[in-house]
């Protein structure tokens, strides 16, 4: 079977590592025709737009894409790329896995956590005005029907994957409304998983724990905001934002991605860490069904990693992106 995937290779490093993810995808026999399509800065050079809708286009009628760190372009007048994104897509829920791997040092071992964010509601639509010269206020609302919505995806997700603790983080002692609607909708959803423990903290608690004992979580369920905050705060749990993979999704697509932002500072140097966005793509193998490729692709990852002959930089190492790779790839089984 082949496989036709849209392909947005992003700003800064994306432009290395995203072309370091195909080829490690292509090295696993998985057939797929790759139809690139821009957002961020090139998109905006070209087309005027950061997110065009020939994108946009590709995406829809692929129903699966993966792609480079975007510019946030809020400053030169450009709404940020990634919230476009999911929004003109209807991407609401945004997965986020952390794990540790042996041979890279940490405080922790044994971690593996995925953080599943509601991904367009709360404060980060975006919603704001100014009141009166010398305030302002961002709105923040939440939805029964997302709610729901998202809660029941991460739960199916859950057996899917084979996670049996979904942990839902809130702060509704203060946030009544808002995150006490979020809470009470995960909780009527858990009534129709019993065979999974559902049970909630709230998100200062769950801060503090996750740096006492992170192998306490198996799955976060959190409101936009904070689900972005304990994503990052994950990744450096396990000893890297290099490390973090994850992907969008809504009802008939999804959009798959590294955690971790531009790095403008390597770009163009060929010493990027590709394996986050490596992981990332092992996970949109995962979506489509191969999950032969997608375990081939971890364990390879595994390996390298234990071995420490080959690693970047942020790891330790003096290894290029093209050297990292050709590593990983030669680990395929």
């Amino acid at each position: 079977m082949t496989y036709r995937i849209t392909v947005l290779p992003g700003d800064g490093i994306g432009r290395e590592i995203i072309p370091a993810a195909l080829r490690v995808v292509e090295a696993t026999g998985v057939t797929v025709e790759w139809e690139e399509r821009l957002a961020g800065e090139l998109a905006v050079e070209k087309f005027g737009d950061a997110v065009p809708e020939v994108t946009v286009a590709s995406i829809r009628e692929n129903k699966v894409a993966i792609k480079g760190p975007l510019t946030n372009l809020v400053a030169r007048g450009w709404a940020s790329p990634n919230v476009t994104l999911r929004r003109k897509l209807g991407l609401f829920a945004q997965i986020r896995r952390a794990r540790t791997f042996e041979g890279l040092p940490s405080p922790y071992q044994g971690v593996d956590v995925i953080v599943v964010r509601e991904a367009t509601e709360d404060t980060y639509a975006g919603v704001e005005q100014w009141v009166g010269p010398d305030a302002s206020i961002a709105i923040k609302f939440v939805t029964r029907a997302t709610s729901e919505t998202v809660a029941r995806f991460t739960m199916n997700y859950a057996r899917q994957t084979g996670r049996k603790k979904i942990t839902v983080a809130h702060k509704a002692n203060i946030l009544k409304l808002t995150d006490g609607l979020f809470l009470q909708s995960a909780r009527d959803v858990g009534k129709e998983f019993p065979d999974l423990i559902v049970n909630d903290q709230m998100i200062d608690n769950i801060a503090y724990q996750l740096v006492k004992n992170p192998q306490g979580y198996d799955m976060i369920l959190a409101p936009n905001i904070y689900g972005d905050i304990l994503a990052d705060l994950t990744a450096g749990v396990v000893g890297s934002l290099g490390l973090g993979f994850g992907g969008n999704f809504g009802p008939d697509m999804a959009l798959f991605e590294a955690v971790h932002g531009t790095a403008p500072g390597r770009a163009g140097k060929g010493i990027a860490n590709p394996i986050a966005m490596i992981l990332s793509a092992a996970m949109m193998l995962a979506h489509l069904g191969e999950k032969g490729a997608a375990q081939s692709i971890e364990r390879a990852v595994e390996t390298v990693l234990r071995e420490r002959k080959v690693l970047t930089s942020d790891l330790g190492g003096r290894a290029t992106t093209k050297e990292i790779t050709d590593a990983i790839i030669a680990k395929l089984k």
